[in-house]
Protein backbone atom coordinates (compact mmCIF):
# COMPACT_ATOMS: atom_id res chain seq x y z
CA UNK A 1 0.00 0.00 0.00
CA UNK A 2 1.23 3.49 -0.86
CA UNK A 3 0.07 6.28 1.46
CA UNK A 4 0.54 9.99 0.91
CA UNK A 5 -0.40 12.73 3.36
CA UNK A 6 -1.10 16.21 2.03
CA UNK A 7 -2.32 19.50 3.45
CA UNK A 8 -5.53 20.77 1.93
CA UNK A 9 -7.08 24.22 1.95
CA UNK A 10 -10.65 25.42 2.53
CA UNK A 11 -12.47 28.58 1.50
CA UNK A 12 -14.82 30.12 4.06
CA UNK A 13 -17.70 32.62 3.99
CA UNK A 14 -15.39 35.63 3.73
CA UNK A 15 -14.84 34.73 0.05
CA UNK A 16 -15.96 37.61 -2.16
CA UNK A 17 -15.61 35.65 -5.40
CA UNK A 18 -12.93 38.01 -6.73
CA UNK A 19 -11.15 35.15 -8.55
CA UNK A 20 -7.62 35.97 -7.43
CA UNK A 21 -7.12 32.39 -6.25
CA UNK A 22 -8.47 30.98 -9.51
CA UNK A 23 -5.82 32.83 -11.47
CA UNK A 24 -3.07 31.89 -9.00
CA UNK A 25 -3.64 28.15 -8.60
CA UNK A 26 -1.13 26.29 -10.80
CA UNK A 27 -3.19 23.08 -10.64
CA UNK A 28 -6.59 24.65 -11.37
CA UNK A 29 -7.84 23.08 -8.15
CA UNK A 30 -10.21 25.95 -7.34
CA UNK A 31 -13.54 26.22 -9.14
CA UNK A 32 -16.92 27.89 -8.72
CA UNK A 33 -19.30 25.98 -6.48
CA UNK A 34 -22.71 26.65 -4.99
CA UNK A 35 -22.45 30.16 -3.66
CA UNK A 36 -18.67 30.14 -3.20
CA UNK A 37 -15.45 28.83 -4.65
CA UNK A 38 -14.42 25.29 -3.73
CA UNK A 39 -11.10 23.44 -3.66
CA UNK A 40 -10.65 20.02 -5.23
CA UNK A 41 -8.85 17.74 -2.77
CA UNK A 42 -7.73 15.63 -5.71
CA UNK A 43 -6.05 18.44 -7.67
CA UNK A 44 -4.73 20.60 -4.79
CA UNK A 45 -1.00 20.11 -4.21
CA UNK A 46 -0.94 22.34 -1.12
CA UNK A 47 1.36 24.96 -2.63
CA UNK A 48 -0.60 27.52 -0.55
CA UNK A 49 -0.34 30.23 -3.23
CA UNK A 50 -4.09 30.80 -2.87
CA UNK A 51 -3.72 31.62 0.83
CA UNK A 52 -1.09 34.24 0.11
CA UNK A 53 -3.05 35.93 -2.70
CA UNK A 54 -6.55 36.02 -1.14
CA UNK A 55 -7.36 39.68 -0.29
CA UNK A 56 -10.23 38.67 2.01
CA UNK A 57 -8.23 36.12 4.02
CA UNK A 58 -10.92 33.54 3.21
CA UNK A 59 -8.58 30.63 2.48
CA UNK A 60 -6.92 28.60 5.22
CA UNK A 61 -5.17 25.31 5.74
CA UNK A 62 -7.88 22.78 6.53
CA UNK A 63 -5.79 19.88 7.74
CA UNK A 64 -4.27 16.78 6.29
CA UNK A 65 -5.73 14.00 4.22
CA UNK A 66 -4.37 10.54 3.59
CA UNK A 67 -4.54 8.97 0.19
CA UNK A 68 -3.87 5.29 -0.19
CA UNK A 69 -3.61 2.87 -3.05
CA UNK A 70 -3.86 -0.87 -2.49
CA UNK A 71 -1.70 -3.06 -4.72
Amino acid sequence: MTVRTATIVAIDDRCTGCGACLATCPERAIRPGRGRLVVSEVRCTACLACIEICPAGAIREAGAIREGAWW
